[in-house]
């Protein structure tokens, strides 16, 4: 039996480390993800423009914050529907199953406890990590993205936006969004703070956002959580 050719091998794994890359930053320009990935713009745009033609990526006008310099806005390059799929496997099926099988047991408590449940290692990671770090929004960054969220923090006039990129439960939060409400509570929970939930992947947003409305320091957060 004859080989994958090399060159066709090659360029589809270049292919998954450009989708990998867009899942882990976010939107991207070529020239971003030339400068991550060690390729040149060009051959970028080669594998972007395969992306683009099997519908895993998709391509917008760069968004531009504050007085804009000449020419047209950079345009940047997100993950589908199709192309973020790809990055979830059979696992999700067991798993949406066996909640349907757990709600017809025991009904939507019980789905709400195992929700609970599925947060926990977030909080945590927040709690291992939390002295190491200067704000708790800083160290739920990072409890997330070694939970595997891809987490990054926006800061804003009003506060701060979380901004998760990649969420290892979407698909079945699709059908059980009690894992979205138990996340976002546990969220305001570690922070000592009302937290709003902008957008979710789940809902077909390209990426999870939290608006988190005002910097919280560590001793008003623990202070918060010990009078609840």
């Amino acid at each position: 039996m004859a080989g994958c050719d090399p060159e066709v091998a090659a360029d589809a794994s270049t292919r998954s480390r450009v989708s990998r890359s867009i899942l882990q930053h976010g939107p991207s320009t070529a020239n971003d993800l030339a400068t991550r990935l060690g390729l040149t713009p060009a051959a970028v745009r080669r594998h972007l423009t395969v992306l683009i033609d099997s519908g895993q990526v998709t391509s917008r006008q760069q968004r531009v914050y504050g007085p804009r310099g000449r020419g047209r806005p950079a345009k940047v390059f997100e993950l589908t529907d199709n192309g973020r799929g790809n990055f979830y496997t059979a696992y999700d099926r067991l798993a949406i199953d066996s909640l349907h099988y757990l709600y017809h047991l025991g009904g939507e408590q019980a789905v709400d406890r195992f929700a609970v449940s599925v947060a926990e290692p977030i909080v945590l990671r927040f709690t291992e990590l939390s002295a190491d770090y200067d704000t708790p929004a800083e160290a739920l960054v990072a409890a997330l993205v070694d939970e595997g969220f891809v987490a990054s923090l926006r800061p804003l006039p009003s506060g701060a936006q979380l901004c998760q990129y990649h969420c290892p439960v979407a698909h079945v939060a699709t059908e059980f969004p009690q894992l979205c409400e138990a996340e976002t509570k546990a969220f305001a929970e570690l922070l000592g703070t009302h937290v709003q939930r902008l957008a979710t992947i789940a809902h077909g947003d390209g990426v999870c956002t939290t608006h988190l409305p005002r910097p919280v320091s560590p001793a008003v957060a623990e202070s918060e959580r010990k009078m609840r």
